[in-house]
Parts: structure tokens; C-alpha cells; sequence
């Protein structure tokens, strides 16, 4: 849009400059014609002048006594005026033999441009009576304005006329640029935005001429802000909700398919073991489910820059999640490791506490049996980081860009996922102003997550 807008203000300014360079060619070239015509008057006035020169003849050649007219302009025009005196028949009596030819065949003059030495002349040829009898009389002249405005349209109206528009062009687009560069600049900062900033831009900083359209900008920023904040009041609430009824349906659960295990190995009561089991694992999804919906809302990145950071040990926070995925991993042979160095970094430590229990989760679970997860923390490049890598079936190269998706879970997976997990770590982590980057693990084998952290 705006280098349409540039593009059009440079036609626009520029298109008058070069039409009035044409115009001013035009009248130099009707200057010139007047001046040629009055030059083609002058020139017929002087032919009756030289047949009257003509006082007599010597026989051959006529005698001449030039009339002072005819002498003034041979003088004032050295070397471009000439003239002579020819019989009917076109043979030179007096004058510059280059000026014979063939005569006119009325009494009519006759003018025409010549070429000669390289000049061009305006000639004039008229017969003429005088004492020696009928001759033709032709006059020329070599400073025709014609021939000088040919040469001087290029010099003295094409070149000037195509540097000033040079230079006007290069102007007008430099004022152009200072004009539009607080448009651009709007331009610019609305390309930068993340998709997931709705925040007002400032009208001030913004010309008097775009500000309605900032103005109409801000109004629908805030039409889908008050949406989106909406939409995550209402996923809070519903998976606030949840939970109670959840996490007391779980325990009953729970309960059952304990004591279905228990009596049903004692033969006492026969309880439906396998459904149970089933139910369980249903109800423990949900309740992940619901737990991690709430932490995504929680979770979201324009709700949390107004919270204030704190100092966050990271070293600490990987022995706490070590800690709590213990068990989890034990129970499937996993070999559950630590390599942790002391570093500290500004963040909100509850969401890095969350972020890095859905990474573990997500190594632990999806780890095959016997395999192996670590939990790094540390400094690398001078950058504090944490990472989680695992051996497991990792992801292939393509998946890679699409499972930080919510609910998008990997073609083929076989252990239980709502695909929420990473999804929240994204959210956690651009939160602190960074993403997570996927790669595979040591030796091509499973899948290393890293969260680089400013210092």
C-alpha cells in the first residue's frame, strides 16, 4: 500500500514538470518559426534591392553598385549572408556560384532550406528586371533560427529540462519519504506485532491523516482482545469448575480399582476388574485434561507481562521435578537423571515449574520402557537454559513445526495425551520472551527439548 502511495505521489508531482517541458519546447519552437518567418520577410525585401544594384553590364557580367541595405546585411552576417545573380537559364552572373540552379518558373518567389559546408541556409529566388534585362535573384542566409533551434533544443531545453526533473524527482522522493515515514513506521510496528499482541497502538505517534484508521484499528484490537479474554475466562472457569468433581470422582475410582484388585485376588467379590481399570485411566486423562486446560489459561502470555518476575533457581526447581516424576519413571524402568548447575534467572517460578513438569511427563510417557530421560539445567553460550531429552521413538523431522499445536498428537502414538503438554511449555515460554527448540537427541535417537532463557 505504501509504495503504491509513494509511486503515485512521484507520478503526480512529477507528471507537471515534464508536461510543462514540453510546453516550454513547444513555445521555444513557435518562437523560432516567427523569428524564421520574419527572417523569409526580410530576406524577400533585399531581392528587389539587389535587381536594383544592377547598373549596367559588361558584357559576361552584370555591373553592380549595392544598394546600402544589401550591403548592411552581408556585413552584419559574415560568412553566413550570400547572394547572385543568375540568367533564365540558371548560370551564375555575379555571386556565389553554389547559389545556381534551375530558376522559378513564374514570377513568384520561391523559398527553400539548403544544405552547404555543413550549414544549413534559407534561400530565397525570385526573378527580377533590371537594366541588363530579366534575371533571378536569390538571396540566403545561414543563421536560420530553425536550424538553431534545432541545435539548441537539446542544449538549452531538453538537457536542462531533464536535470531539473532528475533533480526534482530525487527531491520530490526524498520529501516523499519524510512525508510517509511516520506511515511506514505505523506499517512496520504492525508487522512486528506477535499475532497474540491486541494491545491499542498509540494514536499519537501516528499522522493527523491515518489516525482514523488507527483509531478503527484499536476499536478491533479490542473487539478481539475482549473475545479472546472471553474465551479464556470461560475455559478457566469451566476447567476451574471441573476439578472439584473430577478429582473426587478420580479418588472413588481410585478406591474401586483397588479394592477390585484387592478382592479379586481373594475370590470374595467379584467386581468387573478390567472396566474398572478402564474407568480410572478415563478419569485420570480428564482430570489431567481439565488441570492442564486451566494452566494454559493461566498460562497465557498476555495475561501474564503485568505480573511482576522473581528470582527463580533453576538447579532447585529441575531436583523438585526430578522429585516428582520419580515414581512415574521407576515404574516404567526408566532411568530418570540430573545434570543440573547452579543458575538463577528472572521468571515467574510456578510457570517454569509447570513447564518443566509437562516436558518430563511427556519424555517419561512417551520414553519406552528401560529407557533413559535427563533433566539438564545450566549455562550454555552464557545463556541460561533447561532442557529435558529422552531416548524414545522421538519425532519425525516434518511433525516437528506442528506438535507445540494444542491437541495435535503425533500419527501412530500409542500413550495416552490430550497434546496439550508442550502447548503449554510454548505458551510458558513465550511468556518469558523465548520458544522452546525441538531437536533429536544424542545419536539421532529420541527428542531433546531446550528452553533458552535471557540472562
Amino acid at each position: 500500500m505504501t509504495s503504491g502511495l509513494r509511486r503515485r505521489l512521484l507520478v503526480m508531482l512529477i507528471t507537471p514538470l515534464i508536461l510543462l517541458a514540453v510546453l516550454n519546447a513547444w513555445f521555444d519552437y513557435r518562437s523560432a518559426d516567427n523569428v524564421a518567418t520574419q527572417q523569409d520577410q526580410r530576406l524577400l525585401a533585399l531581392v528587389p534591392l539587389v535587381a536594383d544594384s544592377v547598373i549596367g553590364d559588361t558584357g559576361d557580367k552584370p555591373l553592380l553598385l549595392l544598394a546600402p541595405p544589401v550591403e548592411e546585411f552581408l556585413k552584419q552576417r559574415p560568412g553566413s549572408s550570400a547572394y547572385a545573380i543568375t540568367d533564365l537559364d540558371g548560370k551564375v552572373l555575379h555571386g556565389e556560384e553554389w547559389l545556381g540552379g534551375l530558376p522559378p518558373s513564374d514570377t513568384a518567389a520561391e523559398f527553400h532550406s539548403e544544405e552547404h559546408n555543413g550549414t544549413t541556409w534559407r534561400i530565397v529566388r525570385q526573378r527580377q528586371q533590371t537594366v541588363s534585362g530579366d534575371v533571378v535573384v536569390a538571396v540566403s542566409d545561414g543563421s536560420d533560427p530553425r536550424q538553431q533551434w534545432a541545435r539548441s533544443i537539446l542544449f538549452k531545453v531538453l538537457l536542462p529540462n531533464l536535470v531539473l526533473i532528475a533533480a526534482a524527482a530525487f527531491a520530490v522522493r526524498w520529501a516523499v519519504q519524510r512525508a510517509l515515514k511516520p506511515l511506514l513506521a505505523l506499517k512496520e510496528a504492525v508487522e512486528r506485532r506477535s499475532p497474540r499482541d491486541l494491545s491499542a497502538i498509540d494514536e499519537g505517534a501516528s499522522p493527523e491523516e491515518v489516525r482514523p484508521l488507527v483509531d478503527s484499528l484499536n476499536r478491533l484490537f479490542g473487539l478481539v482482545n475482549a473475545q479472546a479474554e472471553s474465551q479464556r475466562r470461560f475455559v478457566a472457569d469451566a476447567a476451574h469448575q471441573l476439578r472439584t468433581p473430577l478429582a473426587g470422582l478420580q479418588a472413588q475410582v481410585e478406591a474401586w480399582a483397588q479394592a477390585a484388585g484387592t478382592t479379586g485376588q481373594q475370590g470374595t467379590l467379584a467386581l468387573p476388574t478390567e472396566q474398572v481399570y478402564k474407568l480410572r485411566n478415563a478419569t485420570r486423562r480428564t482430570s489431567q485434561l481439565a488441570n492442564q486446560l486451566l494452566a494454559l489459561s493461566r498460562a497465557d502470555a498476555r495475561g501474564m507481562h503485568a505480573q511482576p518476575q522473581q528470582r527463580v533457581d533453576l538447579k532447585s526447581l529441575c531436583e523438585d521435578g526430578l522429585q516428582a516424576h520419580l515414581d512415574a519413571a521407576t515404574a516404567r524402568h526408566i532411568d530418570l537423571g540430573l545434570d543440573a548447575a547452579p543458575v538463577q534467572v528472572m521468571g515467574h517460578e510456578w510457570l517454569l515449574r509447570e513447564l518443566l513438569a509437562n516436558l518430563v511427563d511427556n519424555a517419561v510417557k512417551y520414553t519406552h520402557e528401560g529407557g533413559s530421560v535427563t533433566i539438564r539445567c545450566g549455562r550454555r553460550a552464557g545463556d541460561p537454559f533447561i532442557e529435558v531429552e529422552d531416548d524414545g521413538p522421538g519425532v519425525d523431522a516434518s511433525e516437528i513445526p506442528r506438535i507445540l499445536e494444542r491437541f495435535y498428537r503425533v500419527q501412530g502414538t500409542v500413550a495416552e495425551g490430550n497434546g496439550l503438554g508442550l502447548a503449554i511449555a510454548e505458551e510458558i515460554a513465550r511468556v518469558h520472551h523465548s520458544h522452546l527448540q525441538l531437536q533429536p537427541g544424542a545419536g539421532g535417537r529420541g527428542l531433546k527439548v531446550t528452553l533458552p532463557l535471557p540472562g
